[in-house]
């Protein structure tokens, strides 16, 4: 999309659409002459339609599609007068696309023109991973000790922080996992394998410093095995982590538990604190992506802007990841034809197959995922949604697929689609454990989401939303809608940030440290 021309009081996706958003904030009066920027003829308007909301460019029959990226996001259920307020109440959803009998790796696979010379001053890490922040992580086995590592972690910052200059940050890695659930079950895999990817995470320095009860399901030698943590061996010569069991007959009283976690950050504070930044080829970025409070356009300025970011990372040799199991499941179909192999479009299928099977047993579908915000966005469904969210995702070729709480192997870069669950917390904590180094984080209705471990970049749909939030959002892709940039403009723009940002610029987030707690995915059995 090129820059929009001002006079537009609406956006169509496509030509062959027939709807189109409403662009002027405030949204429009009944009677209002609107046209599309694709030269379709005007269409007074019967309603007064919210800004983002869609209004029919021509008539449409009952039980006719109707159009909106040139899919068919819904079928009317009624006569639709051109000129008309098209919303959630007029349309009966679509069913999901089936899983079989899908184009698989068929796209067009042109050869990339590498993108050389961008670099961001990043910590390089013994295992050949890139930190873009320099942060100490205390990982809990169980959310009993979650309590007193709070306040260890307070207690490290106020007191042995200040003598750590270049140490970012403290975290403590708190969950609600590791005991009271079904530990052997088949999927207890997931929470585990997230727990242990996530201490491992290339802003924690390969420094692994962990804190159990005693008791637990979950003890340390089955959340980090011999050989998950070789860095951590060879320095401290031990068969596990490094350790502290509250349990233990050495402590007397709750003082003495702060005293010995405090005593033992100081070895992993001086070797971090001894790390300066270097500069690093821009391929060292691992960029996971998520929208979240999505809106009308979300689709239209926001994810296409963070779609040519991707693109341009790709191609200077960076990893994207891409997520949301169901913002993505209604372009099964883009998802699986643009797979580099079949074996990669095989292995799309599968994750979302058992997502699928994951929502039936809890007697749910993808319609679920949409929000009162989402809707009172414009978005009247989880396929209107799901078709402005692949967006993020840029162009080119799906190279790898990861299940929920995989870790990235070195060799595994290009563009990811790391499968998980839309929610914000849970896709967030996912993208951590996969090597995210730095996020991108799309809102239309707005949101102060932040994750203490990685910078976030957020992305504002609306110039409206990006000046209420002047303090909150890092970019406004709402200048596409007003007119005053293109996609590829602001994909420039964002591209820049995130080095500037992995370089260690701060994000709003990161200014105010407001972060969101880390929350496990478990589909095992709670006991």
């Amino acid at each position: 999309m090129n820059k929009l021309d001002s006079e537009f009081a609406v956006i169509a996706m496509n030509e062959a659409d027939n709807v189109a958003i409403v662009v002027t904030a405030g949204g429009l009066g009944a009677g209002s002459v609107v046209r599309t920027q694709h030269g379709a003829q005007p269409v007074a308007l019967i309603n007064a339609i919210p800004q983002g909301h869609k209004v029919a460019l021509k008539d449409i029959p009952a039980g006719h599609p109707v159009i909106r990226y040139n899919v068919s996001i819904g079928i009317a259920k009624e006569y639709i007068a051109a000129g008309s307020w098209v919303h959630e109440r007029l349309l009966t959803m679509p069913n999901a696309r089936k899983l079989q009998n899908l184009p698989m790796a068929t796209a067009p696979q042109p050869a990339l023109e590498p993108l050389t010379g961008y670099t961001f001053e990043g910590f390089r890490n013994a295992d050949g991973s890139v930190g873009t922040r320099n942060i100490l992580a205390v990982t809990t086995t169980v959310q009993c000790v979650a309590g007193v590592v709070s306040l260890a972690v307070k207690k490290i910052k106020e007191e042995l922080l200040p003598l750590y200059p270049h140490v970012d940050d403290v975290v403590g890695i708190e969950h609600t996992y590791g005991c009271g659930v079904a530990i052997d079950a088949p999927d207890a895999v997931i929470p585990i394998r997230t727990l242990r990817n996530i201490s491992l995470n290339p802003n924690f320095g390969n420094e692994v410093f962990v804190i159990s009860l005693g008791c637990e399901k979950l003890p340390p030698q089955r959340l980090l095995p011999p050989g998950s943590f070789p860095l951590v061996d060879e320095r401290t010569n031990t068969e596990g982590p490094d350790h502290i069991c509250l349990q233990d007959d050495q402590h007397l009283g709750f003082m003495s538990m702060l005293q010995h976690i405090t005593e033992g950050a100081k070895p992993h504070l001086e070797r971090l604190n001894a790390r300066r930044r270097e500069t690093v080829p821009a391929s060292e970025l691992v960029v996971g992506v998520q929208c979240g409070g999505s809106d009308a356009f979300s689709g239209v300025t926001a994810n296409p802007i963070v779609g040519f970011a991707a693109d341009l990372l790709v191609r200077a040799g960076a990893t994207i990841m891409f997520s949301e199991n169901t913002e993505v499941r209604d372009a099964v179909e883009q998802l699986t034809s643009r797979a580099q192999t079949a074996e990669v479009a095989q292995s799309i299928v599968r994750e979302l197959d058992w997502y699928d099977r994951y929502l039936e047993r809890g007697q749910a579908d993808r319609s679920a995922n949409t929000t009162p915000g989402n809707k009172a966005g414009g978005l009247s469904n989880i396929v209107e949604k799901a078709m402005g969210s692949i967006v993020k995702s840029g162009t080119l070729p799906i190279q790898h697929v990861l299940s929920p709480g995989e870790k990235l192997k070195p060799s595994q870069k290009g563009l990811v689609f790391a499968a998980t669950p839309a929610s914000d917390f849970i896709c967030g904590t996912l993208q951590l454990a996969a090597g995210m180094n730095v996020h991108v984080f799309t809102t239309g209705r707005g949101t102060p989401y932040g994750l203490q471990a990685c910078p976030v970049v957020k992305v504002a749909t609306r110039t409206e939303l990006a000046k209420r939030w002047h303090d909150l959002m890092d970019l406004n892709a709402g200048r596409v809608a007003d007119g005053d940039i293109s996609i590829e403009e602001g994909g420039w723009e964002l591209f820049q940030r995130l080095l500037d940002v992995a370089s260690g610029r701060k994000t709003w987030a990161e200014h105010w440290k407001l972060h969101n707690a880390l929350v496990l995915f478990n589909p095992a059995p709670i006991t």
